[in-house]
């Protein structure tokens, strides 16, 4: 056989054999979004209101979630919650996320017990922000708890709610 049609062969059986028919361009380069400030109490009673303000941006203007992860002594991490951004945040936000810190799981947290929730922020890319870590200690007696005063950019204007955390606790010292 001739050495031409022994290469259009193999060529042919190469093309049909699911060689690729086109090409994919490289992804654009994608940057995550940042945290630029953030703000939050550091103890309340058990059942406070606990407001966490934060302001974030993204250079893309794709950002989609605000991921919160609760780490509790005795328990461990809690799943992870999950605050999806309407269309208006996808740039630029600034406010506040709310946490109504009864749970449906105890009656009481013990006076002391400390959390820490994690803020992040994810694209829609899944590019993560940098965090921020607010520990959280509950402590009844204080006086004037809703009294603080809110740091710059937070004390301008007002500060729209962004969402719920919606994590139940549970009391430590009831597992063991």
């Amino acid at each position: 056989m001739n050495h031409k049609w022994i290469y259009f062969i193999s060529v042919l059986l190469i093309a049909l054999s699911g060689a690729p028919s086109g090409w994919t361009e490289p992804k654009p380069e994608s940057k995550a979004p940042i945290i630029t400030h953030a703000f939050a109490v550091g103890r309340g009673y058990y059942g406070y209101i606990w407001k966490i303000y934060v302001e974030a941006e993204d250079p893309d203007t794709d950002m989609l979630r605000v991921a919160l992860v609760v780490d509790g002594p005795g328990y461990g991490h809690y799943p992870t919650d999950w605050i999806y951004l309407r269309p208006e945040y996808r740039k630029h936000f600034k406010g506040y996320i709310q946490w109504n810190t009864f749970s449906s799981k105890i009656g009481y947290m013990h006076e002391w017990t400390q959390i820490t929730l994690k803020v992040s922020v994810l694209d829609k890319t899944g590019n993560e922000s940098n965090a921020a870590v607010f520990p959280f200690v509950f402590e009844s007696g204080i006086p004037d708890q809703y009294g603080y005063k809110l740091p710059a950019p937070f004390d301008q204007g007002e500060s729209p709610r962004l969402g719920y955390v919606m994590i139940d606790l549970v009391d430590p010292l009831a597992l063991y």
